[in-house]
């Protein structure tokens, strides 16, 4: 690791103010999580205060980041100067479209130190965490947008550079956009995979929107020797096929995951066990159903599922204890049938 043992691992908020900077497209703070992660392979530099980092109109690739002390954004011309401190990040535009012209003078305004951010730097990240740092290029992108049209607004004889600039954002958005899809989706059924989920389930818990779902957690009987019998391709064909159901049932504000292999999971909106039931036994009547056809090599198999109410005050492992303790009784029973759970203490 590249950081200095002096150069801190956590933003604290330079004032009042600085939980807001995420929600402004102006402001350009990392969060505690982008602070570290970014700290983790950036080069450290040490900077001293009258100290100029780079004129408006060179060339640059260098993202950087301010661990310690202030820098100052001279744009020149009627724009208002900006400073910026502990957290903050400027020269990302060179770093996402290569060669760009900066737009401003950067001046050290004191001593302090900066975290330097390259090409390789930056593959670095996306290989460490690509979640965290799509996050971050989508909002570092809604800042420059929001910046550049600014400028073009205020400086129209530029106006021709920095469309070129934005299309280019556009395209990286997209494919971010891209990107961000297949990290939270299962690549064979479309499905939320677990990353997704937690995801979710994180999203969920920041709204306050725990309240009023069920949990199903389904497991395919007999798949291993779907597998051994017809071959991976068929086996691969299966899951779609229970994944089809699972989509079939799923609500709007219904979450349809792909857990891993051969297990499944569905969260649905519930209030009351009729809810979560008629949601499991509809999975196992369509898949009965399906059965009934012939099927040769199979296009379905039999599934087992354990079902219960989600409490609001606890967590993803608590859930899935409860559903797999149901999933496991229904299991040991056969299998192809419904289990409920209720929402009292699981023995140990």
């Amino acid at each position: 690791m590249n950081v200095d043992p002096a150069v801190p691992l956590a933003c604290e908020p330079a004032n009042q103010n600085a939980g807001t900077a995420l929600q402004d497209p102006e402001q350009g703070a990392l969060s505690a999580d982008e602070y570290a992660l970014f700290a983790s392979v950036a080069r450290v530099r040490r900077v001293y205060a009258g100290e100029t980092l780079f004129h408006r109109g060179d060339l640059g690739t260098t993202m950087y980041v301010i661990a310690k002390g202030a820098i100052e954004l001279d744009f020149g011309e009627d724009l208002i100067a900006k400073s910026l401190g502990p957290c903050e990040f400027f020269g990302e535009l060179g770093l996402l479209i290569g060669d760009h012209a900066r737009s401003a003078d950067a001046r050290a305004i004191d001593d302090g130190e900066l975290l330097e951010l390259r090409h390789e730097e930056f593959q670095r990240l996306v290989e460490i965490d690509p979640t965290l740092v799509s996050y971050f290029l989508r909002r570092a992108i809604m800042r420059v947008v929001f910046n550049e049209q600014s400028l073009i607004r205020r400086l129209r004889r530029r106006n021709q550079d920095l469309q070129s600039a934005l299309d280019s954002l556009r395209a990286t958005t997209q494919q971010l956009s891209r990107t961000e899809a297949l990290v939270r989706r299962d690549e064979l059924t479309g499905l939320y995979n677990r990353r997704g989920l937690l995801q979710h389930l994180r999203e969920r818990h920041r709204n306050g929107a725990t309240s009023g779902l069920g949990l199903l957690l389904i497991d395919c009987d007999q798949f291993k020797r779907i597998n051994d019998e017809h071959g991976h391709l068929i086996g691969d064909r299966v899951l779609q096929g229970v994944a089809n159901i699972l989509r079939s049932v799923a609500g709007t504000n219904d979450i349809a995951c792909r857990l891993g292999g051969d297990e499944f999971c569905l969260l649905v909106k519930a209030e009351t066990r009729e809810e979560v039931m008629r949601y499991a036994e509809f999975v196992i009547h369509t898949s009965h159903g399906l059965l009934q056809m012939p099927q040769l090599p199979p296009l379905i198999c039999p599934m087992s599922i354990g079902a219960c109410l989600v409490c609001a005050e606890g967590e993803w492992n608590d859930w899935y204890a409860r559903a797999d303790t149901a999933l496991y009784r229904a299991k040991r029973q056969g299998g192809n049938r419904v289990e409920w759970q209720d929402n009292a203490p699981i023995p140990a």
